[in-house]
Order: C-alpha cells, then structure tokens, then sequence
C-alpha cells in the first residue's frame, strides 16, 4: 500500500478506521461522561467554569503533543514504518489511563487523568493523521479526506447514545457498573481499531535522519516560514475560530439543556440533539469532500461556516424549545461535516513535503488551541448566569456565532482554492 499507484478503494478505509475509534472515544468522553463525573465533585453552581479549566488545559498538552510526535515519526526510523509504532504504543497508554476516570474520587483525580489521556491519544493522533499524505496520491485526498470525515462523524455517534443512557442510569444512583460500561466499551473499540491498522496498513521502513539536541529540535518542531507559508498560516487562524464554535457548543449543550431547557435527562437529550447534528455530518461528509477535488477547498468551507453561524442563530431564538434545537442540531451538523471534509483536504494540500505529519501536527495547534480556548468561556458562562438566570448561555451562544463569521472570513483570505 506503500505505492501511490496502486492505492485501492479498501484503502481508504485502512488509513482511517483508527480515526472512528478515537471520534467515539473522545464524543463519549467530552459530550457526556466527563461533564456527569464532574458532577460527583464540584458545586452545581461552578460546573461550567470546573468542566472548562479541566479541558483547557488537557487540549493545551494536546496542542504541544500532537506536534512533537508527528515530527517523531517523520524522522523516525523504525523498520515497520514511521507512523504504526507510535499508534501502538499510545493507543496502549490511552487504555491503561482510561480506567483512571472511574477510579478517580476527586477533581484533582480527574484532572491529572485527563491531562494523561490527552498526552497519549495525542501521542497517536499526529502520527496516524499523516497517514493520508504519505498514502493517498495527491488527486484523491478530497475522497481520502471525506472518507476520515464520514468515520469520525460516525465513531462520534455510534455510542453517544447507550453511553448517554448508561450515565444517566450512574447519576441516578444506580451503581457504579453503568460508569464503567461507559469506560469499557470505547476501550475495547480502540483496541481493535488499533490491531486493525497494525496489521493491514503496510507502510515503508522509516529512514530516520539526524538527530538534533533536545530544544533545537523543540524549537525546528513550532517553527513556520510565515512569508512561505501564508496561506498555512491564514488557515490555521481560520480553523482555531471554526473550530472554537463547534466546540463550544458540544462542551456545553449538556448543561445548555439541563439549564435552560429544563430537560429531565440531560445525558440522554444531549445524545439525541448529538446524533441529529452527526446525521447531518454524514450525509454531507463524503460529498463535500469530493466535490472539494472538484471546485476547490475554500468555497465549501467558507458556506460551512456561514451555514454554523445560522445555526447558532436559530438556537438562540429557539432556545426554551428542546424540538427546534434538535433540528438546528442537524444544521450545524451539516455545517461542521462540510467543514471537516473541505478543510482537512485543504490541509493536506498546505503541507510541506517530507514534514508532513510535523505540519498536520501543527494544524493540531487551530484544532485543539480551538477547543481549549472554547473552553475559557464557561467562568463566563457562570459568571453571567450568576447576573441574570441563563444569560451566560445566551453570551455563549453570541460568541459562536462570532466565532463562525470570523472563521469563514479568514477562510477567503487562503490564495489557494
């Protein structure tokens, strides 16, 4: 599989099943099972403000790993390739950390644990992601891009539910099994997913390279020619904001429907609005990545982000209704499934060559700088609630719709289609 040329279509799905487990993995643990284990340790008052200092910082250790490795592994010189060996070694540390989020009594506990996790799925994540621009001839990694995009979307969805049902059952009181259910079933999936692409991704031998002192190394990591690399820059901007959006909104939808909807089962409403908006993601995923080898990266993108900020908009005025933002659920779904698609694609063609899983490290920075600083907004969001009942998540919901509208700007200013 290691020559371009003879790249088939079970291919695609080699390269990127690994992506499916890690989406379930993380949608379980940042959409429902963090925010109700939280609630077994911080006031009702400050969840927000907890569940976002929490985040923030693990996604600042993902902004710093996922780099370091990706550059790791394209010097690396294993004989079994440059990517499959770190996937291993992770994917093993993430299972033996996994556990932690069950054993942990207290929110120091689950503050380490979770900084842990994110070391080593991060650890993962930079390697695996190159595997599409080492792979893929170049004219096919819309579909390669859109292929990923349709696996996440899927792995983000397949277990929201049962997850959200079994933590609504372990809030209840009714045992701890139902949390560690929870835990297992996106480890074992993981597992597999791993064995998977160990043994069928066939790459070639590393052929490593010199090795430079510790901070030389460091620093050649973060560094972009800013004059060669414009557009890489104008696109990793454009990404922090979309992705700030997004994430906003899958950290905080639990409590939004706790709180100002009023639901009665919170994890569970929050599974069902979650698997409209990845039903959107779906039907959009695939198409939007093709139609990017057609007509271009940056127009798909830029209507993606528009189509989030009316969303957003929508929500807001619907916002004590629970029916209508499921719909809007859908509608930014088929926003952020675009946006995956086109922009992964996008990022793909901006890489440099021979760095390649260094550079898609670094879109790593606008992926989770995104989703960190989408989390400093929940001390806001308890701030103002504090003001006026709910009025933080109408400032919250203000803010991604900002968020979008700066993303899909910045987006026209790439030269490249």
């Amino acid at each position: 599989m290691a020559n371009k040329s003879a790249f088939h279509r079970t291919d695609y799905f080699k390269i990127t099943i690994f992506g499916f487990a890690l989406a379930a993995l993380w949608g379980c643990l940042h959409t429902i099972v963090i925010q109700q284990r939280l609630l077994d340790f911080v006031p009702a008052a400050e969840k927000n403000t907890y569940l976002g200092l929490l985040t923030f910082v693990g996604l600042m250790l993902a902004m710093i790993i996922q780099p370091i490795a990706g550059s790791l592994s394209d010097r690396s010189g294993f004989g079994w390739g440059r990517r499959r060996p770190f996937i291993l070694a992770g994917t093993i540390l993430v299972m033996l950390f996994l556990p932690g989020i069950g054993w942990s009594g207290s929110y120091a506990a689950i503050f380490v644990i979770y900084c842990l996790l994110q070391i080593s799925s991060n650890t993962v994540q930079g390697p695996f992601q190159a595997l599409i621009p080492d792979l893929v001839p170049e004219g096919k990694r819309g579909v390669a891009s859109g292929i990923k995009s349709l696996l996440e979307i899927g792995g983000g969805v397949a277990l929201l539910y049962p997850i959200a049902l079994f933590m609504d059952r372990y809030s209840a009181g009714e045992g701890s099994s139902w949390l560690w259910l929870s835990l297992a079933i996106p480890g074992v999936i993981l597992g597999g997913t791993m064995l998977a692409t160990i043994l069928m991704v066939k790459e070639r031998p590393g052929a490593g390279g010199a090795k430079p002192t510790l901070m030389p190394a460091l620093h050649k990591i973060f560094k972009i020619d800013l004059k060669a690399n414009r557009d890489f820059i104008w696109f990793l901007v454009s990404r922090l904001f979309i992705m700030m959006a997004f994430t906003t909104l899958q950290t905080f939808t639990l409590y939004f429907l706790m709180d100002v909807v009023g639901v009665p089962d919170p994890a569970a409403a929050t599974a069902r609005f979650s698997i409209v908006a990845i039903i959107g993601m779906l039907v959009i995923a695939y198409p939007a990545g093709r139609l990017s080898d057609k007509i271009g990266r940056r127009p798909i993108g830029i209507a993606a982000g528009l189509i989030g900020a009316l969303g957003i908009a929508l929500i807001f005025f619907f916002q004590d209704s629970y029916l209508p933002i499921v719909l809007c659920g859908g509608l930014i779904g088929i926003s952020f499934g675009a946006f995956l698609s086109s922009n992964w694609a996008l990022a793909t063609d901006l890489v440099a060559k021979g760095e390649e899983a260094r550079y898609l490290g670094l879109v790593n920075v606008a992926t989770a700088g995104g989703a960190a600083l989408a989390r400093l907004i929940g001390p806001a969001i308890d701030f103002f609630n504090a003001q006026s009942p709910n009025l933080g998540y109408s400032v919250m919901l203000l803010a991604c719709f900002i968020y979008f509208i700066i993303g899909s700007i910045l987006l026209m200013r790439i030269k490249r289609r």
